[in-house]
This record gives C-alpha cells, sequence and structure tokens, in this order.
C-alpha cells in the first residue's frame, strides 16, 4: 500500500525540486515524489523523503549514534544552545518564515525554532536514515529528507527565510543560493573549551582544531556577513548514562571503543558546555 504525503511534506512541494533535473518541481504519486521528467523518490513509511541520487552518503549518525542523540538531547542538558538557536533564528524571520536545517540530526534544533516560530515551517535534511525518522515526526510543521549537504540542495533558489547549521557540515554556496536575501544562516560549533572534561579522559576524542575559526571565516567571508554572536557556556552535570551517549552521539563514537568506557573513574560527572552561535546575513 503506498505510503500517504506526509503533512509536513506537503508544505513543502512549492519548494522542492527534482535532485536529477535540478529545476523541475516533484509531485506526490503512488508512495514517491515524482517530476514530470519521471525521476521517483520514495517516501519512507517513516515519513521521510528518500531523496539522494547516486553512490549513498557514508556519513551521518548510524542507528547506535542516532539512539544515543536522541536519549542525550531528551535531558535538556543541551536547551541552552536550543534556546539561542531560536532566538537568533527568529531575529529578522517573518511570521510565516520558511526554515531549512542541513544536517538537521534528529530534529531537535529545528524543533526549538519552529516553536519559536508558530507561523513558520521547516525542512530537516540529514544522510542518516535513522536520524531522519525521529526528524520526520519530531514536529508538526518539520518535514525531513535524506540529503547530503555537500551537494546542491533540491530546492528553487531563494526560498529559505532561515538556514540553520548547528554542529554540521557546511556548503556556504548552497546556503546562499537558497537563502532569500533578507535571510539569515545561523552557525553553531563548539569552542575549544567545549566538552574539555571529556575530552581530557577520553583522548581518542577528536578534538576542536585551534584554526576553526579562522576556517569558517574563511569559508563563509564571500557569501555572509556576521549579524550577531552569542557565546553559550556553562557547566552541566552528567550521569555516566549520559556521558556514554554524549560520546556515542559525536563523530567520536566511530574512534573510541565503548568497551574504553567503562572504567569507573574514567568518565567525569561535570562537563563545560561552550559554543559560539552566530546568525549571518547574506552578501
Amino acid at each position: 500500500m503506498p505510503v500517504p504525503l506526509p503533512p509536513a511534506l506537503a508544505l513543502f512541494l512549492d519548494l522542492l525540486r527534482c535532485p536529477a533535473c535540478r529545476t523541475r518541481r516533484l509531485r506526490p504519486d503512488r508512495g514517491a515524489l515524482r517530476c514530470p521528467a519521471g525521476h521517483a523518490f520514495d517516501i519512507a513509511r517513516h515519513g521521510y523523503a528518500g531523496l539522494l541520487t547516486g553512490a549513498r552518503a557514508t556519513s551521518g549518525d548510524d542507528v547506535a549514534m542516532a539512539q544515543a542523540r536522541d536519549r542525550f538531547l531528551s535531558t535538556g542538558t543541551y536547551a541552552p544552545i536550543r534556546e539561542a538557536v531560536a532566538r537568533l533564528a527568529a531575529g529578522s524571520a517573518p511570521a510565516r518564515a520558511t526554515v531549512v536545517d542541513a544536517g538537521c540530526g534528529t530534529g531537535y534544533y529545528l524543533t526549538g525554532v519552529l516553536d519559536e516560530l508558530p507561523g513558520a515551517r521547516g525542512l530537516g535534511l540529514d544522510t542518516s536514515v535513522r536520524a531522519l525518522r525521529s526528524a520526520a515526526r519530531a514536529h508538526e510543521r518539520a518535514a525531513a529528507a535524506a540529503w547530503d549537504v555537500f551537494r546542491p540542495f533540491p530546492l528553487a533558489d531563494a526560498v529559505a527565510d532561515v538556514v540553520l547549521d548547528v554542529f554540521a557540515p557546511r556548503n556556504p554556496a548552497e546556503f546562499h543560493r537558497v537563502l532569500r536575501p533578507t535571510g539569515r544562516l545561523v552557525v553553531v560549533r563548539p569552542t575549544g573549551r567545549h566538552l574539555t572534561e571529556l575530552r581530557g579522559r577520553v583522548p581518542a576524542m577528536v578534538t576542536v582544531d585551534p584554526a576553526k575559526e579562522q576556517r569558517l571565516h574563511r569559508a563563509l567571508d564571500p557569501f555572509f556577513g556576521a549579524a550577531v554572536t552569542e557565546q553559550v557556556e556553562y557547566t552541566a552535570p552528567l550521569t555516566a548514562r549520559e556521558a556514554l551517549d554524549l560520546v556515542g552521539m559525536s563523530p567520536s563514537a566511530r574512534h573510541v571503543g565503548r568497551a574504553d568506557l567503562h572504567d569507573d573513574g574514567l568518565l567525569p560527572d561535570r562537563v563545560t558546555v561552550s559554543v559560539l552561535a552566530t546568525a549571518y546575513r547574506p552578501r
């Protein structure tokens, strides 16, 4: 039996473009999205659209990472980051804004923005099928689609009021193309103090590149100018379960064995959360 078109995905049919043709619109047809040229893209029974073409992306959360992310974010430990993202996104957004979350994960930050903007619609893009299952049901006004952020987005030009990039890869040229001239790009990235207690005890964890800010500036500067930056920094308590999930939901999960984390004295009971959140305007 064909999968019905999710209501949130129906909100984006006017903006989506065929990933193969790049210009033709998509329409729902028997559990898929199809373009006039005949290219078809399945709608998964979990509610997201599978728009990826060609070789399957190898990045993105696997099942264990997505489950760890769901558990950890549900604790509220990162709620101050979500609140900062929502503030910056809502700063100049119209009442009926269109929000695109590039590398949306489970939809946690997109949900925060949509709660802040009651008339907005959101689209989350990610390569992780497991994360998209959560993102597709994260909010009644949030649609989700499988897509690789490094490729040209399956969206028309100048359709988004807000693009979110929270702990995710960046594609500045595509961010600029899909944003309206009055839109905002919100980028969140860790500082060198982020999770320092955890990284100090788990040497195999991925570290923060000291040149990260300079690289970010070089990448974005041709397309965007910074409007406002918020630093979000605080110390949060951690249970052993939360510490394991914090490692397990990050790229470090690919380098750290779970057996290496079961030393009673290894995991800290508190951790520093330290990120920069910047709203950028298109040049």
